[in-house]
Parts: C-alpha cells; sequence; structure tokens
C-alpha cells in the first residue's frame, strides 16, 4: 500500500486521488461503449462523466462527513473538503450523481430510466475500481480478524492508527472483487428481455445486499440503530424499494403488453 506515488516539490502525489480519477474517467468510457453500442445518447456520456462524476464525489464526501464520522468532523469543520485524506461513501457520490444525472437527461429530453438501465454496469466497475483507491489509502477497512489471516497496514494509515498492527478483514477487496461479480451478472441480465428501469433497479438491490453483509466486517465506525450500521440501515430501504419498484416494473410491462390495439 503506497498512499504517496511521488512528490512534485512539496506537493504529494496521492494514490487515492490517481485511483479514484481513473475510476471516473473508465465507467465513463464504459458507459459511452455501451451508449454507442446500443445506438442511443452516447454523445452526452462525457459531459454526464464530467457533472456526475464530480457529483458522485461531493456526495460520498458529504455522505461519509455526516452519516459515518459527524463526531469527528463536527469539531474539525475545516477539514471536511479534504477528500485526500479519505472518507467517501458510495452510496452518497451514487445518489447525489443520479440526481444530477436525472436534471441532466430532462434537460435533454432523454429517458431517465432507459439510459440509466444502459449505463448501471458502467457505475459497478467505477465502484470497483475505486476500492483500489480505498486499500492504497487504508481506509474503507475491515475490523481485526484475531487470527493471523488479515491485512497489515502501515503506519501512516487511518487503518494502522485505529488498530494498530492487528490483521483487519479485507473489506475493501471483497467489496471491489463482488462489484466485478456484480457486473458481470448486469451485463447477463440486460441481455434478457427485461422491462424498462430493471437493470438499474437490480444494480441498486444486488449492491446493496452485498453491502449490507459486508458491513458486519467492516471495522471504521461503529453501530447507529438496533446494532445497524448507517450504510446497512440506507441498504435494507434500498433493497425493500428496490423490490417494489422491480416487480412494478415488470408487472406495468407486462399490463402494456397486454392491451388490445385500437382499431
Amino acid at each position: 500500500m503506497h498512499q504517496y506515488l511521488f512528490f512534485i516539490g512539496q506537493f504529494p502525489v496521492r494514490a487515492y486521488g490517481l485511483v479514484l480519477s481513473l475510476s471516473i474517467v473508465l465507467a465513463t468510457g464504459v458507459a459511452y461503449f455501451l451508449t454507442k453500442q446500443d445506438g442511443r445518447w452516447h454523445s452526452h456520456i462525457p459531459d454526464m462523466g464530467i457533472y456526475c462524476g464530480i457529483a458522485g464525489i461531493i456526495g460520498a464526501r458529504l455522505w461519509d462527513v455526516f452519516f459515518f464520522d459527524w463526531a469527528y468532523y463536527s469539531h474539525h469543520l475545516l477539514e471536511i473538503p479534504f477528500v485526500w485524506q479519505g472518507g467517501m461513501a458510495i452510496q452518497g457520490g451514487v445518489i447525489l450523481g443520479a440526481v444530477i444525472g436525472i436534471l441532466y437527461t430532462k434537460k435533454h429530453h432523454i429517458d431517465s430510466w432507459q439510459l440509466a438501465d444502459l449505463i448501471a454496469p458502467a457505475i459497478l466497475l467505477g465502484q470497483a475500481i475505486g476500492r483500489s483507491a480505498n486499500l492504497l489509502n487504508g481506509d474503507a477497512f475491515g475490523h481485526p480478524t484475531g487470527s493471523s489471516f488479515g491485512l497489515l497496514y502501515p503506519n501512516t494509515t487511518l487503518a494502522y492508527q485505529v488498530y494498530g498492527n492487528q490483521p483487519l478483514w479485507p473489506a475493501e477487496i471483497w467489496e471491489g472483487q463482488i462489484d466485478i461479480v456484480l457486473f458481470a451478472l448486469l451485463l447477463i441480465f440486460r441481455t434478457t428481455n427485461h422491462a424498462k428501469g430493471q437493470v438499474f433497479i437490480l444494480y441498486a438491490i444486488l449492491y446493496s445486499t452485498a453491502r449490507f453483509f459486508l458491513e458486519y466486517i467492516r471495522g471504521d465506525y461503529g453501530t447507529l440503530l438496533f446494532g445497524l450500521k448507517s450504510a446497512q440501515l440506507t441498504s435494507l430501504l434500498v433493497i425493500i424499494i428496490g423490490l417494489g419498484l422491480f416487480f412494478w416494473c415488470g408487472r406495468r410491462q407486462k399490463t402494456s403488453s397486454m392491451k388490445p390495439l385500437k382499431k
């Protein structure tokens, strides 16, 4: 793990920022490929990548600050913009990125749900690469394994400051690997006769389910309510709403296809 790749004078080039930027660029590139393959809206993807990428960073940071680490940042308000220190919550990034994406599609008269279905796999790929940034930075770490198995972080990382040289569960690595699996599953699901909106909704359900269980080995923040962490509560809400929307979309398409044609 190398937090600093090199220095330009006194300015450090951080692995976290470089890999995070790479995740946005590659996710945008894959989204461009998927939309161009479909033949619609690919010319809008570079602009959306910039707008949604910036919104995603802001949303991810604010979500982490207010839902995960407010006890710290409430006393260190000036450090809230210091995203290079780590502390980015994917759920907040997806939410604000989606809001900006919807506003963009409405402005340009693009079907929001159809575009979301097309680019959903690209979002997961970006998340998978982004978890490599967490690993290099030593955040989003797991709690101690209680055995000789686990990751050992250098003393410059937050993980070491919290747990010292104890082996920790590789939470960020496993999440990145799961994201790759979900990326493939969404590509496969896109080949089926799915209803509009179901690909993106399935992305939300699958990721939230994986995130809910991975939180049991995360060690970078504590529980919030009913013994659950904030990310787990958010995941449960997304799963419940997502399942309802998934079946509603399917039922709506089935009902629409059964309507008799007007003579």
